[in-house]
């Protein structure tokens, strides 16, 4: 009953909150202490690791004690962790000594350098909090880091085993005081770090509570980064700000195998979870009937999408092939959001289901709405995505006169509430422009500019792309994720959810391009023309448009940002810069030329120049660079690219080199010798 008071009590005033999270985090300490918050699944299936409120609130007490120590209240600390239950002691360690933290992801040899850079000198981070393995890989292996090596570094190790530990309260933060830096994923120019505040979250877990319909009894299970907003919103604050146990695999056993995630799902009793919509592609096109065998998992009340765009079809696949094993249409949640509104922006009630509305491509260009009939020729699916909750307003504008558009008319998605964040970091104009736009109606409310374009239909919101990514061809505009649809609709060989679609400037006129991946299983006897030759059609008959040049690319290498989301800006320099890995491409020039690749039986000599091509693709590494006589691991190949590199090996080849000898100082050249030998034994 105490408790239940309390909660009660910080979480009833509108967006006056009286408490924090780490203050519910103590008080759940104090009256359900063996309580387990969370359960992280080391190999995403049966090795477990649990953390009771007890005991998390005694691990970030012991780290708050350190941080402490070294004045740094107030500070900034970048947090490098693999997945698992350390980064979330650390994290509620910074919480409880009143450090603002900065969630990344551990820098990659040779890999994402240049961002760890930039959120440390954006940051102004003059702490590290990691553990040992990777303070040692940083050390031994990055000569160029020098702003992560100058700064102080917190090993969780050496925190666990000194014997010092705090049982005082420490200096907790004001609802009103920054909490932590969402920074974010930055698929062009330099990301921006978020300012989230303690009322941001608890505001936005209160949203998410409400529109869910979570309770003490519910369990989430989840795959997702959580140095990403919807992981670390969704999967680390909600179950404490609710009171509820969160099951946690690492992302990277997900995408290994998915259907751990549905077996999680079965085996914990899970009620909730979430992914992006390739996610759900994965689960419907990437799992046979024998590992779906006696999965029961009719205990989830929402499985939400959050990502852009949220498809029926994907929709329609995944509940059709697991409706056997209790899944029904009702549980199945999109919602939108984003780190700037500090994860949700709007959702509909708990198993209500999805609605769609069917309308016309040809007026969405011109950003009208015009239902049609689903047989109609011309007609597209938009998935709803609820309406605010609680305090959050959102408004559709026209983002060239900013006066508020008519039902049914799209415009740019503005919102304003408790859960909008308070800006970016160091970065006032930037946050002028984007968290201050002011309407005439209501001229002392700031309202955040979201970049996204939408409308609304009968109080539903409905998402329809962004403003920055609409192709503009003779006047007209192209929505690329209808685009990037019917191109991944148009052949078998190509992949769900691996598109992208942008134009280019040839001669003075834009043009379209399309980049899409081919599966696996079509890429060793893959036929170029065929496939060019399907999207081509699929794209007239659509849209009447011609596609300048497509390039047909390499299962998972498409540029993502961390949410799973398609990078179409960063895919567009790819293009430009020919830094894509391109098995066949077709340019519509003054002589037609189709360049077909990776094809042919290869020799010695070919064998090596594709690795080359794959280390250069993969690892981001200049060809000059690239030393045959140097193990394939001083190229940064982490344990993911080299299962990835495995399966594209054995695709390509029909040769299965095991991950581990990649770590083995290999060699390139001995790496090819290797597997070319094998190729003269299978033969």
């Amino acid at each position: 009953m105490a408790l239940d008071n309390f909660l009660n009590d910080c979480i009833t005033e509108e967006d006056t909150y009286k408490y924090t999270l780490p203050e519910i985090l103590q008080t759940r300490a104090t009256y359900t202490p063996d309580a387990t918050a969370y359960i992280f699944l080391r190999d995403g299936d049966d090795d477990e690791e649990r953390i009771t409120y007890r005991e998390l609130d005694q691990a970030a007490r012991k780290i708050a004690y350190h941080l402490r120590l070294t004045g740094a209240a107030g500070d900034r600390a970048l947090m490098l962790f693999p997945p698992g239950l350390e980064f979330v002691k650390a994290l509620f360690g910074c919480f409880y000594a009143g450090v603002i933290a900065v969630p990344a992801y551990a820098p990659r040899k040779n890999r994402s350098l240049d961002r760890i850079k930039m959120l440390v000198v954006d940051s102004g981070s003059t702490l590290v909090l990691s553990n040992a393995d990777i303070s040692q890989a940083i050390e031994r292996s990055f000569s160029d880091l020098d702003e992560l090596k100058q700064m102080k570094w917190l090993i969780m190790e050496d925190i666990t085993t000194d014997g010092n530990i705090d049982t005082g309260a420490g200096v907790l933060s004001q609802p009103g005081e920054v909490a932590l830096l969402q920074y974010t994923s930055g698929s062009t120019g330099q990301p921006k770090g978020v300012m989230v505040t303690h009322r941001n979250i608890m505001r936005n877990c209160d949203f998410i509570r409400s529109s869910f319909g979570f309770s003490h009894q519910s369990i989430g299970v989840s795959w997702l980064p959580t140095f990403h907003d919807m992981g670390l919103v969704g999967q680390i604050f909600q179950p404490v700000f609710t009171g509820f146990t969160s099951v946690l695999m690492p992302p990277v056993t997900f995408l290994q195998k998915p259907i751990r995630w549905m077996r999680a799902f079965s085996k914990y009793r899970g009620t909730m979870g979430g992914a992006p919509n390739f996610a759900f592609d994965l689960l419907a096109d990437s799992t046979t009937p024998e590992e779906r065998e006696g999965l029961d998992l009719s205990s989830i009340k929402t499985i939400y999408c959050g990502a852009e765009p949220i498809r029926k079809s994907t929709f329609d696949r995944f509940a059709d092939v697991y409706k056997a094993y209790g899944l029904t249409p009702e549980m199945l949640y999109p919602c939108y959001g984003m780190a700037e509104t500090t994860l949700i922006t709007s959702g509909p009630p708990a198993l209500r289901g999805p609605v769609y509305l069917c309308v016309s491509g040809n007026a969405l260009e011109k950003n009208r709405i015009e239902q049609v009939a689903t047989d109609h020729p011309d007609a597209r699916y938009l998935t709803g995505v609820g309406f605010p909750w609680l305090d959050t307003r959102v408004r559709i504008i026209d983002p060239e006169t900013l006066i508020q558009c008519t039902d049914e008319k799209v415009g740019e998605v503005w919102v304003t509430g408790s859960s909008v964040t308070y800006g970016y970091w160091n970065n006032p104009e930037i946050t002028t422009a984007v968290f201050q736009a002011k309407l005439n109606d209501e001229p002392d409310t700031n309202w955040l500019r979201t970049g996204d374009l939408g409308f609304y239909h009968n109080g539903e919101l409905y998402i329809t792309g962004r403003l920055k990514d609409v192709i503009i061809i003779h006047g007209r505009n192209y929505y690329p994720q209808d685009i990037e649809f019917h191109t991944e609709n148009s052949h078998p060989a190509l992949q769900s959810n691996a598109s992208a679609a942008f134009s280019v400037d040839v001669d003075n006129e834009e043009k379209l391009v399309i980049v899409a991946e081919v599966q696996r299983s079509f890429i060793r006897d893959l036929d170029v023309n065929s496939v060019c030759d399907a999207i081509r059609e699929q794209i007239s008959e659509e849209f009447e448009l011609e596609v300048y040049a497509i390039q047909l690319l390499r299962t998972a290498s498409i540029l993502k940002t961390s949410s799973g989301k398609i990078q179409r800006k960063a895919c567009r320099d790819g293009f430009l810069s020919k830094t894509l890995l391109v098995v066949g491409e077709s340019i519509n020039e003054s002589a037609s030329e189709v360049t077909e690749t990776g094809n042919e039986k290869p020799d010695i000599t070919s064998l090596q120049a594709w690795l080359i091509a794959w280390i250069h693709i993969h690892l981001k590494i200049p060809f000059e660079r690239i030393d045959q006589s140097k193990s394939i691991s001083v190229y940064g190949l982490n344990s993911m690219k080299a299962v990835q590199l495995q399966q594209d090996v054995l695709t390509k080849f029909g040769v299965n080199i095991p991950p581990y000898v990649f770590f083995d100082k290999i060699t390139v050249k001995e790496l090819c010798e290797r597997a070319f030998a094998k190729m003269n034994e299978i033969e």
